[in-house]
């Protein structure tokens, strides 16, 4: 986030580190998916060739198409290699056995569309079945809160060229995303947390929302958009000096069509039911509040149906049951950062690798991809 998580990056070797877990389900209560993992690997550095540095978004990679490759991991990075907030441009891919490649350098200029503010990679990042990668921007001319802009969506074909933007309202600053892929098309959900914040600051409003965005994918030609609706109201938000904004982030869709949200600012999980279908919006319902939660940030579905959830202010990965329990914590991070007695604020972006063998997961502290297996 801040230049004092680039500093602590020395702190940390590469490799295999030690895992502390703490587990919070009984001996008869549910298995929880990550009780058997007790490593974490470091896969490879995130920093491309132009410098970019605090990895947020990440996006498994499941059809093979252009650049690329079904298995491999994509990641956006926020920051410039200035380490100014909201002004990343990349996407870099990687292997599970750690080869890097870049997949994307976004630049404000030539887009296919408006993009207001310019580029400022964010947490929002889906790799869809077609090839088509969209990810979202909110931009910041200086690395400060001020001179945040509303962004977009950037949608990218596979060879990492920007054919299409999202823009307008209701699209107001996205942070994070996920998505219901149908092939031919499909639903994305999109956290937004520029609804006012910027003018109320340093207040908290509690105008964040989730939208539902409608995408109809025929050929090679760019995706279509066939529905925007607003479907979650009322989450806080606010700037950040550390942070450069906190609202509503990481967005998980269950099988049964409840979007999970990650309340950073109330310090819960939230659910809204029907997500895919409903036509009104909603606030939503408490799934789990405080415990083991810590400003919970990046959220993915588990095999089981827990829900993931990494903490932005220490170095957990907290699970919890869809009936609300939390069954596991994980400490993911351990390296020493004042005032919190491990990983302060140096996790976003996970997710679920392929048959449920581990979880992949960034640190922006350390700029790298982990794997915990």
């Amino acid at each position: 986030m801040s230049a004092a998580w680039g500093e602590r990056a020395l702190l940390l070797s590469a490799g295999l580190a030690a895992l502390v877990v703490v587990t919070t389900a009984s001996a008869a209560g549910p298995r929880s998916f990550t009780l058997s993992f007790n490593t974490v690997q470091t896969i490879a550095s995130t920093v491309p060739h132009n410098g970019d540095v605090n990895p947020y978004g990440i996006a498994m990679v499941s059809t093979t198409s252009g650049k690329l490759q079904a298995g491999d991991i994509l990641i956006s990075n926020f920051n410039a290699k200035s380490n100014h907030q909201g002004t990343g441009t990349t996407i870099v891919q990687i292997s599970p056995k750690g080869r890097k490649t870049l997949f994307a350098k976004i630049m404000g200029a030539g887009l296919p569309g408006a993009c207001p503010g310019g580029i400022g990679l964010t947490t929002a990042l889906v790799a869809l079945r077609s090839g088509f990668v969209v990810v979202g921007s909110l931009p910041s001319a200086n690395g400060h809160s001020a001179t945040m802009k509303l962004g977009c969506l950037l949608v990218l074909n596979s060879s990492g060229d920007v054919v299409k933007t999202i823009s307008g309202s209701p699209i107001d600053g996205p942070w994070d995303m996920t998505a219901l892929d149908h092939g031919s098309s499909a639903m994305l959900f999109v956290t937004n947390v520029l609804n006012g914040t910027v003018a109320a600051s340093p207040k908290t409003v509690d105008n964040g929302t989730v939208v539902r965005i409608g995408l109809s994918i025929s050929g090679s030609g760019a995706p279509t958009v066939t529905s925007e609706e607003v479907i979650g109201t009322g989450f806080p938000e606010r700037t950040d000096p550390g942070a450069l904004v906190v609202g509503p982030t990481g967005l998980a869709l269950s099988r049964t069509g409840t979007l999970y949200v990650a309340n950073s600012v109330a310090n819960k999980l939230t659910k809204i039911s029907n997500a895919t279908s409903r036509s009104s919006s909603s606030a939503g319902a408490t799934l789990t509040a405080g415990g083991s939660l810590n400003d919970p940030l990046g959220l993915a579905i588990a095999p089981n149906g827990d829900v993931l959830s990494t903490n932005g202010s220490d170095g957990n990965l907290v699970e919890t049951s869809p009936a609300g329990h939390q069954v596991d914590v994980k400490m993911l991070d351990t390296s020493p950062v004042p005032p919190g007695p491990n990983g302060n604020g140096t996790l976003f972006g996970l997710v679920v690798a392929p048959g449920g063998s581990g979880v992949y997961f960034v640190d922006d502290g350390t700029n790298d991809l982990n794997f915990l297996h």
